[in-house]
Order: C-alpha cells, then structure tokens, then sequence
C-alpha cells in the first residue's frame, strides 16, 4: 500500500485568507455613517423650513441668527462632550453659565471695561469647573450629585447677586462685537469663536495624548489606571474644560444679549447632553465626537427656528426633542449590541 505524498516543504496546504481590516477602519467606517446620517437629518430640517417658510428661514440674517444662537450652547456642547466621553456627566453648566454672566457684568466688573467682563466669566467657569473636578476625582463622589449640587449653589449665588433683576452690560467694545459692523465676511463674531473651539476641541480628543487618555477613561478607568494613566488628575482636567467652556460660553452670551440675568443658561445642561448623545458620543463613555456633538447643536437651533417662524407652541418642540433623544440611544444601544 502506496502512502499519501506529504505536502511540499514549502507550502501549508491551506489556502490563503485575506487580512481581517483593522479596527480602526470600521471605526471611522462606523463614525462616517453617523455623521452622514447627521448630515442628512440637517438637510432635511433646512427643505422643512424652506419650503414651510422660505422667506423668512433662508434669509441671510436668519441664518446667522441660528447660528449665533447655536454658538453659546454648542461651546458648552464642546465641553460636555469631553466629559462625557471619560464617563462623566456635568449637570451645572447652565448654572456655571448664569453665574458667571451676572458675575461678570456687576458693575464693579464693568469699570474694568472689556478685559475684565471677558477675565471674570473665564475665571469664574474654570472656579466652578475646579470645584467639580475636585469633588469628582478626589472627593470621590458620583458625577451626578457633585454638579447637580453645584446647579443649586451656582443658581442660588447667581440669584443672590442680581437680586432676581437685570445687569445691563454698558461696555461698548463688548456690545460692539453684537452688531452688524463687527461681522467678518458676513459671519457673526461669535460663530468665529465657536468655529475655533471646535477646531480645538475636534484636535484635543483626536490628535493629542490627553484626547485618547479622556476615552481610556471613559472605556475602563480601571486599565486606563493600569497602564499608568492619572485617572483622578485626568477628570479633574476634564471638568476644568468644562468649567472653561462655560465661561466662554457665558462671555458670548453677554455679548449677544447685552445684559447679564440669574436666568441665563437654562436647561443648557440638558440641550448639551442631548446635542452630544444624538451627535454620537456615548453616554456611558468610551466614545465621543466633537463634528457630530456640533452637527447635534445645529439640528436643535435649527427645530427651535423652524418652531418659532411657524409660530408653534413650545411644549410641542420640547416633545420633539424628547423623541430625537429616546431614538439617538436606543440606536447607540443597536449600535453596540451589534459591534
């Protein structure tokens, strides 16, 4: 009986089998799509408010009202977005917002001119922020009841130094930056700042250290502590930013209302959550993008206008946002059941 010849030396036998691509690349596949989908939804609302109001929706000044509006709460969104990603949640930046844009236009400020509106709500968002991030990272307590216990101290310090009335902002070159003559090549000096804060935002999480030690936070602090990263030090960061972007948020807001109220800011802390979930980035952390948190913020500013030129009731517009946010998680929960 003749044995079976043995396979040439060379060879195993098997045939060969492509590559698996790499993680990485279904990712971005992944986060394209996201992003397209976005996109399309945009679009969608800009034909909904062409053709139901084509006069006033795509006027020029219109336009650049929705986007002024979405500048404030979109560099609030910025933030949020970070802290998210590490697994966080920051429910006073509404509060830090009010109490940094009454802070900021006392009189007392004020005498300090531009400089020192500007200075004032940068400091006191990053005061709050440090307050936060101290309570979180070395306090050791939950996310939720650190900053909604700064929601109410920062709400009722905002109340205390108004005294419930309203600051008007007497600051030319402050007011300046609000009106017509400051915009450049059409573009309102506020979405300016929101444009740069995005651009940083989108290079801090994708292209620096500190970005991908914010989603090795958020995947498992527990490794990201094993493999040498300071997880207490890198939240503490995460609600400084935070607070920063609060700041800036509430010196956008003077400018584009002139006046500083306790009430500013309200319910920002949910329209940032939301503007992020449905933007992509996941709420329990792991993962976040700053292009679709931005892409979130405009579909919202974007509802509310077509709302508001329609001239209908707000209680309708809140139910549709409640909707778009039930939908944006239960397809992140697809989404990761699938992957």
């Amino acid at each position: 009986m003749t044995q079976p010849a043995s396979p040439p030396r060379y060879g195993t036998g098997k045939v060969p089998t492509a590559a698996p691509p790499p993680a990485w690349r279904a990712l971005a596949g992944r986060a394209d799509v996201r992003t397209l989908s976005l996109l399309g939804v945009l679009a969608a609302l800009i034909v909904i408010g062409g053709v139901t109001k084509p006069d006033e929706f795509l006027d020029t000044r219109n336009l650049q009202l929705v986007l002024t509006q979405a500048s404030v709460i979109g560099v609030v969104t910025v933030g949020m977005t970070f802290v998210i990603t590490s697994g966080g949640i920051d429910l006073s930046v509404g509060a830090i917002v009010a109490l940094a844009s009454v802070w900021a236009t006392t009189v007392a400020t004020q005498d300090f001119g531009f400089a020192g509106i500007l200075f004032t709500a940068v400091i006191v968002g990053v005061g709050c922020g440090l307050v936060n991030g101290l309570l979180v990272a070395y306090g050791g307590m939950v996310p939720f009841i650190a900053t909604l216990a700064m929601l109410a101290s920062a709400r009722g310090l905002a109340l205390q130094i108004t005294g419930g009335r309203t600051q008007i902002v007497t600051v030319d070159s402050v007011l300046g930056l609000g009106e017509r003559d400051a915009y450049v090549l059409g573009i309102p000096p506020l979405v300016l700042v929101f444009a740069v804060v995005t651009v940083i935002g989108w290079l801090v999480l994708n292209r620096t250290t500190f970005g991908r030690r914010t989603v090795a936070v958020g995947g498992n602090a527990e490794a990201a502590r094993l493999a040498g990263i300071d997880v207490r030090r890198q939240r503490l960061y995460l609600y400084l930013l935070s607070g920063l972007c609060c700041g800036i948020a509430a010196f956008l807001l003077i400018i584009l209302s002139g006046s500083g109220q306790n009430t500013n800011g309200n319910l920002y802390e949910l329209d940032a959550i939301a503007a992020a979930i449905i933007g992509g980035t996941l709420l329990t952390g792991g993962r976040g993008t700053i292009t679709g948190s931005v892409l979130g913020v405009l579909i919202f500013t974007t509802i509310t206008d077509i709302f508001a030129l329609n001239n209908l009731q707000s209680d309708v517009q809140q139910i549709a946002k409640g909707a778009i946010i039930v939908a944006a998680v239960l397809v992140q929960r697809r989404t990761a059941n699938t992957t």
